[in-house]
């Protein structure tokens, strides 16, 4: 099978797997929603939002650099991914001194408690291993094993959490283990398979590696603030059940980031070959279509989401529906500043990526900290909304500066992001009146099914990857 074959199957593959692996996870939400109770759920997305930052410090976000790697060390790949989990392998050694040195303290800032945090630590010293393989997997363009990985992984965790949720006393405990078990034990296996292939450690890599990633955990790091810091702030100001019916509207606002990872994982790859081949125009036609399909599907979420909130949470959530629509308008903009921190990335220019993120995480931290005590939780969605539009504005700049201006049509892309933001003003006045929103909904159902059925040639080459490949 040739190279475009082997592109097309393994994308499709892994944008299915990964977005089955999301899908098992909210689709379990109802479950625990009416399992825990509001405090225990908003402890458990508490643990979340922090695992979410510790992963970025602890783990060093390796396997960023591997978009590069792969064709700096092509003959020693393996080697290469191996000594990245080396590396992590340090990095969560020295952790583990300092969380059991400062456990108390720590526990006392995050409100996470000992036990948790070590059970963190275990996750983490793992999940790189995971991350790791299935990254080499996707750049060789194979998917089955890390396609049956990934289901069995998200499966296991669903599966394990809720059988111990209901047996363990406590419920919490039963929640946070079944989250982390099936990933340390696949992890094992996968560690082993690393060190088979791979051979050897070398340290020079990790002095490759260093420079590349460091400044991108600033980047990454500030983006989990401003996606997970309101839920902690949220916990130190409102309290867990504030906690809880934000987490959970958030969640459903944020079924946007599903499409994101998905598609992401997918493109990355083919986005990567046509940067070294410097086949830029068409980069910049396929983007605009991308771009579309995915602003469509936000759109559909939005008017949704409070019918979805109802079905995830019962009536206990649905007082806040209207944290759904600026929550999936921010996923817009994330989805559409990845697109080119993709292309800084390839090009090793980190650094800038940090300064941007960071600007845009202490705009959403004063923010939350001047509009929360006065608005409550809702006023979080939106000081999120406006970070990651700043964040966005940042990335075109950047990438503007490195050479790339040209390579998307930024006037269409902001476009699309003002058109998003009036959308989303509409929408949310439209959930006063579900009458309304009911008959937009069809319209707009009618409209994309009928544009979908004229454009199908389009839409399955796309999806087949053909129109991205026959220039290349």
């Amino acid at each position: 099978m040739d190279t475009k074959k082997k592109a097309l199957k393994s994308g499709l593959w892994y944008t299915a797997s990964n977005f089955l692996l999301k899908a098992i996870g909210f689709i379990t939400v109802p479950i625990f929603t009416r399992l825990l109770t509001k405090a225990e759920f908003g402890l458990y997305n508490n643990f979340t939002s922090w695992l979410s930052i510790l992963n970025i410090i602890i783990t060093l976000s390796l396997e960023a650099s591997l978009i590069s790697a792969r064709f700096d060390f092509e003959d020693d790949f393996d080697g290469y991914i191996l000594s990245m989990f080396g590396l992590n392998s340090v990095s969560c050694g020295v952790w583990f001194v300092i969380f059991n040195l400062f456990g108390s303290r720590i526990a006392a800032f995050t409100h996470v408690d000992r036990i948790y945090l070590n059970a963190m630590l275990v996750y983490l010293f793992f999940l790189p291993a995971v991350n790791l393989f299935q990254t080499r997997e996707r750049f060789l363009y194979k998917y089955k094993i890390s396609v049956l990985l990934t289901v069995g992984i998200a499966v296991a965790t669903a599966g394990v959490s809720v059988l111990l949720v209901c047996c363990c006393e406590d419920r919490l405990f039963g929640r946070i283990m079944g989250s982390v078990i099936p990933t340390v034990l696949a992890g094992v296996a996968i560690a082993g398979y690393l060190i088979f292939k791979g051979k050897h450690v070398r340290v020079s890599y990790w002095k490759y590696a260093i420079p590349v990633c460091l400044p991108y955990i600033p980047h990454l790091l500030a983006g989990s603030v401003l996606n997970s810091m309101d839920r902690v702030m949220i916990e130190n100001i409102c309290g867990p059940e504030d906690t809880a019916v934000y987490s959970l509207a958030y969640n459903c606002g944020a079924l946007v980031t599903l499409l994101i990872s998905s598609l992401n994982m997918a493109v990355v790859p083919w986005l990567g070959d046509n940067l070294k081949g410097k086949n830029y125009d068409t980069i910049r036609k396929f983007s605009k279509t991308y771009i579309v399909i995915f602003f469509a599907a936000a759109v559909m979420i939005m008017l949704l989401a409070p019918e979805v909130l109802l079905i995830m949470g019962g009536k206990d959530y649905y007082e806040a529906k209207y944290v759904i629509t600026p929550v999936a308008m921010g996923c817009v903009c994330q989805f559409l500043y990845t697109l080119y921190v993709n292309v800084e990335q390839f090009n090793k220019k980190t650094a800038g990526m940090a300064v941007a993120t960071v600007i845009a995480a202490a705009i959403n931290l004063i923010l939350n900290a001047l509009m929360i005590p006065v608005f409550g939780y809702l006023a979080a969605a939106y000081t999120t909304l406006i970070g990651l539009l700043s964040l966005l504005l940042l990335h075109m700049f950047l990438v503007s500066r490195i050479g790339f201006g040209s390579i998307y049509d930024n006037r269409f892309v902001l476009a699309v992001a003002a058109c998003g933001i009036i959308i989303m003003l509409l929408i949310t006045w439209l959930y006063r009146f579900h009458l309304a929103r009911y008959a937009v909904t069809a319209l707009y159902v009618t409209l994309l099914a009928s544009v979908s059925y004229r454009k199908r040639n389009m839409l399955l080459k796309l999806f087949r990857r053909e129109k991205m490949q026959e220039n290349q």
